[in-house]
């Protein structure tokens, strides 16, 4: 057999994997959001917009990913510097920061509502102080921010470590000697991390963005446990067109914005880290 066929067939098994479990499901999602009993159609995007929850839903989507991402893409890049700086006990600290990973959506959820329940460790942490003379109910309908600020702490712990494993990596790549030269020349640790760490680093500042960008608009199982309907979210309705109400229509249709928005975000994140050609540190 000619080499020249050895990369197709290599790449044939993720290719079928992909066209099974990715692209025929697309092709039925928008099929179902385009189409109607009589024929193509934008009725079912018109339907899902129209309604008076969808507003809120996005705007609560939005909010979220702007609140998070950016202290999550500040933590990872300082808890990624700190691990490449260490010598002795690195790995176990990197194990310890990227135990997250392993626990469900769901599951960090529930033990986030453990800490803000009306029985959970804050009412109790709050009345064995004496701050208060009764357990309070923090997430209701009449504290919307606590409400968000519970999701939000619930998922900046749950997924910084995506971001972490992958900038960990991004700077393993740099080689050691850019640093050390800069050293020679009196480089501070901050002129290092601005004009060697930062700028190497943006292959891999893309990646991490991206996937948690995505990530943070498909967020629901966090959502529902701490929040559940005072905290619309998009992927929350497209569960519930699909679930409840029983109307798969709709529900593509909501899938499918989310994954225009999604579309969206990620170029401008690839355009924003975009290498220059020709440039140099």
């Amino acid at each position: 057999m000619s080499t020249r066929y050895l990369p197709y067939i290599l790449i044939l098994p993720v290719t079928i994997f992909l066209c099974v479990f990715f692209l025929y499901p697309f092709v039925l999602v928008a099929q179902q959001a385009f189409w109607s009993d009589t024929g193509f159609t934008l009725d079912n995007f018109r339907k899902v917009v129209g309604h008076w929850k969808f507003p809120i839903s996005l705007k609560n989507t939005l909010l979220l990913a702007a609140a998070v991402v950016p202290i999550q893409l500040a933590l990872a890049l300082l808890m990624a510097t700190m691990v490449n700086n260490m010598g002795r006990g690195r790995d176990l600290v990197l194990y310890v920061w990227t135990i997250p990973l392993g626990i469900s959506d769901l599951a960090a959820g529930i033990i986030w509502l453990a800490i803000f329940d009306q029985s959970g460790f804050l009412n109790s942490m709050m009345s064995g102080l004496g701050l208060i003379d009764r357990p309070m109910n923090l997430l209701s309908y009449q504290s919307p921010g606590l409400v968000f600020l519970a999701i939000m702490l619930a998922e900046i712990w749950r997924a910084t470590a995506i971001m972490l494993v992958i900038l960990v990596a991004g700077i393993g790549l740099i080689p050691k000697e850019y640093y050390e030269a800069a050293e020679v020349f009196g480089a501070s640790p901050w002129k290092r991390f601005t004009r060697i760490t930062l700028p190497l680093l943006r292959p891999s500042l893309s990646t991490a963005l991206v996937l948690r960008v995505i990530l943070a608009f498909e967020v629901f199982a966090v959502v529902q446990a701490l929040g559940g309907t005072l905290f619309p979210v998009l992927m929350g309705e497209t569960y519930n067109y699909q679930f409840e109400l029983l109307n798969g229509r709709s529900a593509a249709a909501v899938a499918l914005i989310i994954l225009a928005i999604s579309i969206a975000a990620t170029l401008v994140i690839l355009r924003v880290l975009r290498v220059p050609k020709g440039a140099t540190i």
